[in-house]
């Protein structure tokens, strides 16, 4: 029973997180699309807080595709701790300021959606998953990127500061 519980901590944990990576957004090419100027691999560290209290420190790194308008992004993200890895792949697009896209953690094969807005280089998204929801906020300032998430379920939150390399 404790490795169900904690399993379902972890894919919940690791779906969150990746969910919220896919926001990822260079700040200062809002002209062309939220997402222009965002292609390549960005990598960071940072902490998770699971419930109960304990945190374990994760490192990810992310690969971003983006479509030509700047509009739409495909995201691959590897994320590790000491103790468990995932491998997220999502579909984010943003029309007005207004962000829908959906994800899958690939070897839990656990998935859901997204929705938010965004505005100056900062975003604030729900994201969802069929046992689920979680609020993030995500602040971009130049080729930094902090993450901020929080929710009421067994993941309580994270905080995750990420660069391109």
């Amino acid at each position: 029973m404790k490795y169900v519980a904690t399993l379902s901590r972890r894919s919940f944990a690791a779906c969150a997180v990746g969910a919220i990576m896919t926001l990822s957004v260079s700040a200062g090419h809002a002209a062309g699309g939220p997402f222009e100027g965002m292609a390549g691999v960005w990598s960071g560290r940072g902490t998770i807080e699971l419930e109960g209290g304990s945190t374990e420190r994760i490192r990810c790194r992310a690969t971003y595709a983006v479509s030509p308008d700047g509009q739409g992004l495909n995201q691959t993200l590897l994320c590790a701790s000491d103790s468990y890895k995932f491998e997220l792949k999502s579909n984010v697009i943003a029309k007005a300021g207004v962000l829908s896209g959906s994800w899958r953690e690939t070897s839990r094969n656990v998935g859901g959606s997204l929705e938010g807005r965004a505005g100056q280089g900062q975003f604030n998204v729900t994201v969802s998953a069929p046992t689920f929801n979680a609020k993030l906020k995500l602040t971009t300032r130049g080729n930094r990127q902090n993450v901020s998430i929080s929710s009421d379920g067994q993941f309580k939150g994270a905080k995750i500061s990420l660069s391109r390399s």
